[in-house]
């Protein structure tokens, strides 16, 4: 059976253009992959923590020096982790932020980046044989030839950081642009549409 873990970071509800990419998604991963398991993270439903000193701590002490304190510390950090390895295809639905993605996936990549779980000692790469969907909504568009090229650190950031763990498996479907929306200039349905073969290729890949 395969898995799909779906990680979800607007706020917006309905409203958010990435989630909605990922609604999509979703409903055509399950037309190609009949019977196979969606577990869903949604982040803007969590009081996800950011890091701290004493998680810190923990994740860098062995686990069999790990104190009663230090299991608590890391307990959810180990759930995402664990949730993570056993997904065989990750998607994540992300708006952009102010060129980045939105604080509490930047916290959750922080609680994925593990000495011993998903990275080597030596800084390699442990997650590997997993694809991964990033289901991107942004204002601005940043596509070749764009004048604000150079500002698509969002794409950059993720791109680098999955591949530090070992996934490099990784297919971009970038919404840019989706400020006209927001200003009314068009319907979302209309602005979505756009999108509509990339997302339908990447979950029937």
């Amino acid at each position: 059976m395969t898995k799909l873990l779906v990680v979800e970071a607007s706020p917006r509800g309905e409203h958010s253009i990435s989630r909605n990419l990922a609604k999509t998604f979703v409903e055509r991963w399950k037309a190609a992959h009949p019977g196979d398991e969606v577990i869903e993270r949604d982040l803007a439903k969590m009081d996800l923590p950011y890091v701290n000193l004493p998680w810190l701590a923990a994740s860098l002490t062995p686990a069999e020096k790990h104190t009663p304190e230090m299991k608590d510390v890391l307990r959810l950090s180990n759930e995402l982790v664990a949730e993570l390895l056993a997904a065989d295809h990750i998607a994540i639905s992300t708006p952009v932020y102010n060129y980045n993605i939105p604080a509490n996936l930047k916290s959750y990549v922080d609680h994925l980046v593990r000495k011993g779980l998903t990275l080597g000692m030596t800084g390699e790469g442990l997650v590997h044989g997993k694809k991964c969907t990033i289901l991107m909504a942004s204002g601005g568009v940043y596509t070749e030839g764009s004048p604000i090229r150079d500002r698509d650190v969002a794409t950059m950031y993720l791109r680098l950081i999955l591949k530090v763990i070992g996934i490099e498996d990784v297919t971009f479907v970038s919404a840019g642009g989706s400020k006209v929306v927001d200003l009314g200039e068009r319907s979302r349905a209309d602005f979505l549409q756009t999108f509509d073969a990339a997302v339908t290729s990447a979950a029937h890949a």
